[in-house]
């Protein structure tokens, strides 16, 4: 079962419990929750800022990192975080492809409360943020906030275009989830050897008829990644549309339409096109006070970003049938996501 958003109480609550965020110099409010951040760098550049955000989480919420990154950043971070969160090796038990996964079963289990936030080491929430998903967490089992970047560099401009066109038809995958313990466990978490791993919680979620919440006003903080990581994802990124059959039909239909367009001297039904995407974008945009996080010219980004999904479509498919599957560290994964369909026969095959 899937609700569109939080209850009107719910909504208010949050509005009234939102008491402080970072810079503020309020009291914290302690919130019986617990914040799982899986790790695996290869690189210290960002721990500092990291640091001052987890010490900012730890006053709020308990915070527990599951580490996967090389022994000596490990030591390292053992001594930057001592005293501030629970900083712990994944339990590689049974692992599988997906690091990430493997990090959030770990800290999913060893967690001591029952209202869980799952999020990468790139979000950044505030207090509002922290209260409204604990709130929401009493009502459903998974919460899905939106992401939005700030600062803004040209790239997650870019990037941006995609969020505004997931909001518009639906619903944005964003780098952060929350969830209820109990109800993980009792799924038995989900399928670590998957690519597009956000993507098969949800569906997990809904194959064992449990309740979700996307609100489109639950704003989360994401920094932007450097110009060069974004680079390098754009090809995985759209293998993850090989588990939404319909998204990459539409990505594998951008450069023959944009061809036979070119080929007819029919440079209207392009500027058209163009426009009509921009058109959805801002609807994406205005949707629950969007406009208060996404920048007016983030709309203009998404025929740009419909234009490299195109491309990168095609670069996707060709890996999946040429290579087996998308690189993911040392290794390739096949498959980016189970369909529900799937997940809910392999619920009704348990015993």
């Amino acid at each position: 079962m899937s609700l569109l958003g939080p209850s009107e109480v719910t909504r208010r609550e949050a509005r009234r419990r939102d008491a402080d965020h970072p810079g503020a110099g309020l009291s914290p409010v302690r919130l019986p929750m617990t914040y799982v951040l899986p790790l695996r760098w290869h690189s210290d550049t960002g721990l500092a800022e990291l640091t001052d955000y987890l010490r900012w989480l730890s006053d709020r919420v308990e915070v527990l990192v599951v580490d996967g990154s090389p022994p000596e950043l490990f030591a390292r971070h053992a001594d930057a975080w001592a005293g501030l969160v629970r900083h712990l090796p994944p339990d590689t038990t049974g692992a599988g492809l997906n690091g990430k996964v493997v990090g959030v079963r770990t800290g999913v289990r060893a967690a001591e409360h029952e209202h869980v936030v799952i999020a990468d080491d790139d979000i950044r929430y505030d207090q509002a943020g922290l209260t409204a998903v604990h709130l929401l967490l009493d009502e459903v089992d998974l919460v899905r906030p939106q992401n939005y970047f700030d600062p803004l560099p040209w790239h997650a401009w870019w990037d941006t275009g995609r969020t505004l066109l997931n909001r518009a038809l639906g619903a944005d995958y964003p780098g952060t989830l929350a969830v209820r313990r109990s109800t993980f466990l009792g799924m038995g978490g989900y399928d670590p050897d998957v690519l597009f791993e956000n993507l098969e919680l949800i569906r997990t979620i809904r194959a064992y008829d449990r309740t979700e919440a996307s609100p489109a006003w639950l704003y989360v903080r994401r920094l932007p990644p450097d110009a060069a990581h974004f680079r390098g994802q754009r090809v995985r990124q759209a293998y993850d549309d090989l588990a939404q059959p319909a998204r990459l039909l539409t990505a594998l239909a951008v450069l023959p339409a944009l061809a036979a367009a070119v080929a007819a001297r029919r440079p209207g039904l392009v500027f058209g096109a163009a426009a009509g995407t921009v058109a959805l974008a801002e609807i994406g945009r205005r949707r629950a006070g969007g406009v208060a996080v996404f920048p007016a010219t983030t709309a203009l980004a998404a025929p740009l970003w419909l234009l490299e999904r195109g491309v990168c479509g095609w670069l996707a498919v060709a890996q999946r049938f040429l290579l087996g599957g998308v690189r993911y560290g040392d290794t390739r994964i096949r498959r980016a996501a189970h369909p529900v369909r799937t997940l809910r026969r392999q619920v009704g095959d348990r015993p």
